[in-house]
């Protein structure tokens, strides 16, 4: 009779335990310098009004209060190939080794 429950809540825990992160894995937090009408970017240096949202030159997407990766980063895909991050449109690119031109699947990624 015990093992039922037992066999369900393990289940339940499996599953959960194998789902995706919903939570962005690269973010970090700070300190607003002037928290009544604008907030700094903490990497470009440039003021941005309470309440905005904007993209810095490190391809994180901010608010005042945390910037995030704004790109996942390609962890599963095929052996002969390779991932080359493009900082113009912030996203990686995976192709083949020996021919850029050809793309390669994505079987898995990390972040956003």
């Amino acid at each position: 009779m015990f093992f039922v429950p037992l066999k369900k809540f393990l289940a339940l825990a499996l599953l959960l335990c194998s789902l995706p992160s919903l939570s962005n894995g690269a973010c970090g937090s700070f300190p607003p310098l002037d928290w009544t009408t604008h907030c700094q970017d903490p990497v470009d240096k440039t003021w941005h009004a309470i309440g905005s949202k904007w993209r810095n030159s490190r391809c994180m997407d901010c608010t005042c209060n945390r910037c995030c990766d704004a790109y996942s980063t390609p962890s599963q895909f095929p052996n002969d190939c390779v991932s080359v991050f493009d900082s113009e449109a912030c996203v990686y690119r995976v192709h083949k080794r020996d021919d850029p031109t050809v793309e390669c699947p994505i079987f898995g990624s990390v972040g956003k």
